[in-house]
Order: C-alpha cells, then structure tokens, then sequence
C-alpha cells in the first residue's frame, strides 16, 4: 500500500472516501451514492492497507490489480483514487460532465488507476481470472483484486470464472463480494436467492471468510488472512455491507439502488459525514 499519509487512521479514510462521494454526486443530482456510501470501509481498507500501488505511478508493473466489476460503482473508486492521490481533488467537480476523466460509468481509457472498463454486470471475476494467471506465468507476487455485487451472482459467467479460480488455484487472486442486499428490482435475494453463498464458493475450492463490511477491524482481519492463507487458492472476502452507510436519512429509503437527492439534502449529507471528523 501507499505510504502517503500513513499516520491517518482508516476509518478516516473512510470518511474522507464517503465525503468525496457525496461532493461528486451533488455535481449531478443523483447516482449510485448508496453504493459508495455502503462500500467506503472495504475501500478504506483495500487502498490504505491491503493493495500494494504507487500513486504517481498508477501503471507500476508492480502494482497489485483493483478491478471494479460493477462500472456503476465507479463513483466510490474515484473517491478511493481521489484520496489515495491517484486522481487530483480538484478535478472531482468534473464528475460526469463532457470530457472528464470521471465518467459515470467507469471506464479504463479515461481514468488513471481504473483498470478494466466494467458494467457488463459478471465479467469482473472471468477478467481477473485471466489477470491472475497471466501474473502467476510472470512469476509475479502481485496480488488482483476484484470487487463485484452481490447482484452480479446472477450471472452465469460469475460461476464459471469461480470455478476456474479453484481449478486454477489461483491463490493470488482475492474477491471481494458487496452483499448489500438490493438490486434495480428490488432486493437481491428477492431477485434470484444466492445464499449458502460461503458454502458455494467454498465447494467450488475457494478459502471464504465472510465479514461485516462496514467493520474496519474485521475488514483488516480478513484482508490480512487472505494474502497470508497458506493453502493454493483462490480467496474470498463476502462483506456485508449497508446501503447509504453514514447517512440514516439516506439509508432508511426503501429503494435506494439509484438514488435522486434534493439539493438541500447533500448540504445535509454532508454535515452529518462531517461530524464523524476525527481530530
């Protein structure tokens, strides 16, 4: 991970994360802000204490791999790469508008440190599969990560890539499931119900931890015990997460899946992230 800022305590990360959302959301009006809201701690974590890269230099062949599978998540990683200072603050008020490098949808081609162009929910996992393999055949030590929803265990292709990480044993490739329990239609489990979800991958020959994810300690318990796993495979962290986590205004929507703020209503949002400032 990043040495920049080493003395600031992750759930301050977090905050800061959740803060450049709000402020990238208000640009617009709307977006997938209960996602970034929800997934902030795992970013927390993943960019500040598990992910090895080199902010001025997002293409280090060194570097370990962050695919964001969900392209609709991209709000929440341009916050993650704005606080790791892979992405200038100043160009946050960009977000979404003609000839930014932060699309709404994320896009390898227009922003530094995105590393796959996703949205075509279930493609994440297969693109990391190869990733991960290719690195191994490198002699690499770098680990990829792919974060994806729980609504893409929808997708057939999530299983197939799955089992080709456990055939593979792919042990340098880490998951990380957002279980956030709500999907465009509804909740997810309403939708197509995926659980036992740990027994699955576990029959599948993945090492599954299964975590609340918007528990810093329990994240860095878990992100920790998968890069160490002694065993040759793939691993997987599911998290738990709530939509619109830190703002209870936000959360208590019933459908929050895409989300449409009154304007007075991110002054809000934002004064109650604010009160969470650590000294």
């Amino acid at each position: 991970m990043s040495q920049i800022g080493h003395n600031i305590s992750l759930t301050e990360r977090a905050r800061r994360i959740r803060r450049h959302a709000l402020r990238m959301g208000e640009v617009q009006g709307q977006g997938y802000i209960a996602q970034a809201l929800g997934v902030a701690d795992v970013l927390a974590v993943s960019y500040f204490h598990a992910t090895n890269y080199r902010p001025e230099d997002p293409e280090w062949d060194g570097r370990d791999r962050f695919l964001l599978s969900i392209g609709h998540y991209a709000i929440a990683l341009y916050a993650a790469l704005i606080e790791a200072k892979i992405i200038p603050e100043d160009e946050l008020e960009t977000y979404g508008t003609d000839d930014s490098r932060l699309p709404m949808s994320g896009m390898a081609a227009y922003t530094p440190g995105m590393e796959i162009t996703g949205g075509s929910l279930g493609h994440g996992l297969g693109i990391a599969v190869g990733m991960a393999l290719a690195l191994k055949r490198k002699k690499s030590s770098s680990f990829v990560y792919n974060l994806f929803s729980d609504g893409e265990l929808d997708e057939g292709s999530t299983w197939e890539a799955a089992m080709s990480a456990g055939s593979y044993k792919l042990d340098n490739l880490i998951g990380i499931v957002d279980v956030n329990q709500m999907q465009a239609d509804g909740p997810s489990i309403g939708v197509l119900n995926f659980e036992p979800l740990a027994a699955k991958f576990e029959a599948f020959g993945w090492f599954v931890q299964r975590v609340d994810g918007n528990d810093i300690g329990a994240l860095v318990e878990a992100f920790d015990a998968a890069r160490h796993h002694a065993e040759p495979k793939p691993r997987i962290i599911i998290c738990d997460t709530k939509m619109a986590k830190g703002v209870p205004f936000l959360e208590a929507r019933d459908r929050n899946h895409f989300l449409r703020v009154e304007p007075h209503e991110w002054a809000e949002a934002l004064r109650i992230i604010d009160a969470g400032v650590e000294a």
